[in-house]
């Protein structure tokens, strides 16, 4: 099994899919997100971390405001749009500033949010609800021709605890995010502007995440580029517990990195992660193994 080759097409640039697995480093100016909230509150700190990730190799770095951790308020309950535009907008001018290449996601799922990040040199808004929880999201993105990455999700942050558990949590992924792509194609969004992601942890109970991770490949017959995002997530946590005691987000790098060679030996186009070094060590041994499959 190798791995489809795509050419996903982003503001005024097209980037290459396939070839190799692509880095995004993860920059959270939040001051509640589950494993780094409020470390890289400061302006100063958030860039100097993204432009440390650069120099480590990642590839595109993708800012969030609001977090969207297990149990958040999100929507009219959440982090208003004009505080999420305080936090992200100048890091992200900033960081362009200062290495005008680099590719700028925006994690968001508010129009308002997204226009102008994108306004702001941004490239790509990475949303976790797929565009659904911003009646003005598809027509915005439509109007903005960015890369979109839409993100599996079920439920919202608040309900996961109370969700019932999926038959078939593969098979659910790919119903939802096929019908999701269709919908957003025909609000206008070009095909070879999507990517998709099956949203490891966001409304998965622990035990659903590796049957996601193990078929991860059966997401490639949607003929989409494929996202996985694994990095910390609380799943890891649980399998690595000792004396009934979760791991510490802290504690789970290499049950992340472990995770991300069975994303990329399944054909993931782009693995999002916190410690890019580790990471693109980690992604250049997998790449050469799944090179050498006949």
């Amino acid at each position: 099994m190798g791995r489809p080759v795509y050419v996903w097409r982003l503001r005024g640039k097209e980037v290459d899919l396939g070839a190799r697995t692509l880095i995004m480093g993860i920059l959270n100016v939040t001051p509640d997100s589950f494993s780094d909230g409020g470390k890289f509150l400061s302006r100063d700190h958030a860039v100097g971390h993204a432009l440390q990730m650069l120099d480590e190799g990642a590839d595109i770095i993708d800012v969030g405001g609001e977090s969207t951790k297990p149990g958040a308020r999100v929507g009219e309950s959440g982090v208003n749009a004009n505080e999420e535009l305080r936090r992200v907008v100048p890091v992200i001018q900033d960081i362009l500033r200062e290495r005008p290449q680099t590719i700028v996601s925006v994690d968001t799922y508010k129009a308002e949010v997204a226009r102008t990040a994108i306004g702001a040199g941004a490239a790509i808004v990475n949303d976790v609800s797929s565009l659904r929880w911003d009646a003005l999201m598809l027509a915005t993105l439509a109007d903005l021709e960015c890369g979109v990455i839409l993100m599996h999700t079920r439920g919202r942050p608040e309900e996961w605890r109370n969700l019932p558990a999926s038959p078939d949590i593969v098979a659910e992924v790919k119903a939802d995010l096929g019908a999701w792509a269709a919908s957003t194609i025909a609000a206008g969004i070009a095909r070879d502007r999507l990517m998709i992601d099956p949203g490891f942890g966001f409304g998965k109970n622990f035990e659903q995440n590796y049957p996601l991770l193990a078929r991860l490949g059966e997401l490639h017959e949607l003929g989409f580029p494929l996202l996985s995002g694994t990095s910390r997530k609380s799943f890891i946590g649980r399998t690595l517990a000792r004396d009934g005691k979760d791991a510490s987000p802290e504690e789970r790098l290499n049950g992340t990195l472990a995770t991300v060679v069975a994303s990329v030996l399944q054909g993931a186009h782009m693995v999002r992660v916190h410690e890019v070094k580790p990471a693109v060590e980690t992604v250049k041994m997998a790449d050469a193994i799944l090179k050498s499959r006949p």
